[in-house]
């Protein structure tokens, strides 16, 4: 019945009992999850991940830490890499101003590239946006891409809509569980249903109750709730739209949901 629809498997801290984990997860009700590259090295190890499990899909991109490292080499073995039918999504790609990893200018160079890419490939993008709200929506409406997931959203209910308007999906992780998320909160309160997305974003943003452990995706059944509160809806019908509107937009066919 849930979708994890942004996790990060393929991350280190997974690396000493990821089958524990998908196993925990499947316990919970997870029926699918979608693991997410953000460097061509953590792309490829998602895919292989993706390839041990049958629930188990994984995207490819560069994140904006990554992007300084990035050049054409890295652009054709992402191209490759999405060849493969469990490749279901083009990033995690975007901005952050937050940290500034990489250089702003870099930033926007990659984020351009990247979206002309997705569009090449016609794969939905994952994006990230971190402090760079202005930016990321100028750019992604400048773009021909109209079809993707703004993934832990942290903008107001004003920036939500017109991503909406644009034809993209709002991602809720466990950060709505927080006393303190009162816009993320509000979001969830004002958006339809049928554009909203679960995820985990693990190994981090853990719910509460869990706050303070490594994130995980059986914990998402927190997040759901959290939503359904919010929305006062069963959790079982917050679990069950969002699972479709992700497979919708990654175009995975399963039957989890009759």
């Amino acid at each position: 019945m849930l979708i994890d629809s942004h996790a990060h498997l393929e991350m280190r801290e997974f690396d000493s009992d990821r089958h524990d984990v998908i196993e925990r997860a499947g316990l919970a009700g997870v029926d699918c999850i979608v693991t997410v590259g953000t460097n061509p090295g953590l792309s490829r190890k998602a895919l292989s991940i993706a390839h041990q499990y049958k629930n188990i899909y994984a995207t490819v991109g560069v994140h904006p830490h990554d992007v300084a490292k990035a050049g054409d080499k890295s652009f054709d073995e992402l191209k490759a890499l999405a060849q493969d039918p469990k490749v279901v999504a083009y990033g995690e790609i975007g901005l952050d101003y937050f940290r500034n990893i990489s250089p702003r200018e870099k930033q926007i160079e990659m984020f351009a590239k990247q979206l002309e890419l997705a569009q090449e490939l016609n794969l939905p993008v994952i994006i990230h946006d971190r402090d760079a709200h202005e930016e990321t929506l100028r750019m992604v409406k400048t773009s021909r891409v109209r079809l993707g997931v703004f993934h832990c959203f942290s903008g107001d209910w004003a920036m939500a809509r017109q991503c909406i308007d644009l034809g993209f999906y709002i991602s809720v992780p466990g950060v709505v569980t927080f006393d303190k998320s009162k816009v993320l909160q509000d979001v969830v309160r004002q958006a339809p249903l049928d554009t909203i997305l679960l995820e985990t974003d693990c190994p981090y943003l853990t719910p509460v109750p869990h706050r303070g452990k490594r994130n995980e995706p059986s914990f998402i059944i927190h997040t759901a709730k959290k939503v359904a509160e919010i929305k006062k809806l069963p959790w079982e019908d917050i679990a069950q739209t969002a699972a479709r509107n992700t497979r919708k937009l990654f175009r995975i066919e399963t039957s989890t949901d009759k």
